[in-house]
């Protein structure tokens, strides 16, 4: 059983030795189930192609090499559209479709949490509704959309339903109710702060965690965008779309895809690194954390 004591008008929990050692050794197993893959797939961009397919697979390198990286680029570099092309569209799509939908969501979020109208109950459990959706079910209605605007074979087709994502509405929403204060709001309103400027400089910075979140999020997810039924030039196609034209190339490309693999993790690790420590507490205030 554990005990409570009281110490300088503090509780505290006295727990085991051998509860603490127990608590961490599980720990411990979780974690290493969780970066096993990730290291093995590292670890499969450095072999040599004798060594892809041993059985029992190792979990180290007897003749690392860099030759699926160099046979990465060199089949990169014969595909008629640049290397660098597939890289500038996924970075364009990934920047430009975030900030929107941080932009978007944030302004819905507070009129949202912090402004009362009619049907605004109605709004948002409209907004739960829809997290319910798959993207299948509702394909063919935005591909008319997109059709009628024109915008099929055009990076907006891919950009602006990112920026109507109703899961950052959500995490925003949430966050905002729970931890920006009317209060404080209120005060700012009354020293003559315009509604614009209260939501930039008062509601804004109290919700960082929830904004980095979103960031995060679609960051990720529109990082890993691989081929659309909206986008047919090979032009205007990712990154993610060019490597999966890789990993068809069959079992003599395949040092060329662990290579690949690696270079497409690279940048939503670092992403989700630098900002984890947010990401957890958006979870626990926007009631997802379960």
């Amino acid at each position: 059983m554990k005990k409570l004591r009281v110490r300088n008008h503090q509780v505290v929990l006295n727990r085991s030795v051998g509860g603490d050692t127990g608590i961490t050794v599980i720990l411990i197993i979780f974690g290493a189930f969780l970066f096993i893959p990730m290291y093995y797939t590292v670890l499969q961009s450095f072999k040599p192609y004798d060594e892809l397919f041993l059985f029992p697979p190792r979990f180290y390198v007897k003749s690392p090499t860099l030759k699926n990286y160099t046979d990465l680029f060199r089949l990169m570099g014969t595909s008629w559209v640049p290397f660098s092309r597939y890289i500038f569209n996924t970075v364009l799509i990934s920047v430009v479709g975030t900030l929107g939908n941080l932009v978007l969501s944030s302004l819905a979020a507070y009129v949202l949490s912090k402004m009362k109208f009619p049907g605004r109950e109605f709004f948002f459990q409209t907004i739960v509704l829809s997290l319910m959706f798959s993207s299948t079910v509702t394909g063919i209605a935005n591909f008319m959309v997109m059709a009628w605007l024109k915008w099929i074979d055009t990076y907006w087709a891919i950009i602006v339903p990112t920026f109507a994502s109703t899961l950052g509405l959500y995490l925003m929403k949430q966050f905002m109710e729970s931890n920006v204060s009317d209060a404080v709001l209120e005060s700012a309103r009354i020293d003559g702060a315009s509604e614009f400027r209260t939501f930039i400089q008062i509601a804004m910075p109290m919700v960082k965690p929830a904004w980095l979140t979103l960031i995060v999020f679609s960051f990720q997810g529109l990082w890993q965008s691989g081929s659309s039924i909206y986008i047919h030039s090979e032009q205007l196609k990712t990154f993610n779309y060019a490597i999966s034209q890789v990993l068809n190339g069959g079992i003599l490309r395949s040092g060329a895809s662990a290579a690949s693999t690696v270079i497409m993790m690279i940048v939503p690790i670092i992403v989700f690194v630098v900002s984890q420590s947010n990401i957890i507490e958006t979870m626990g205030s926007s009631g997802m954390k379960d």
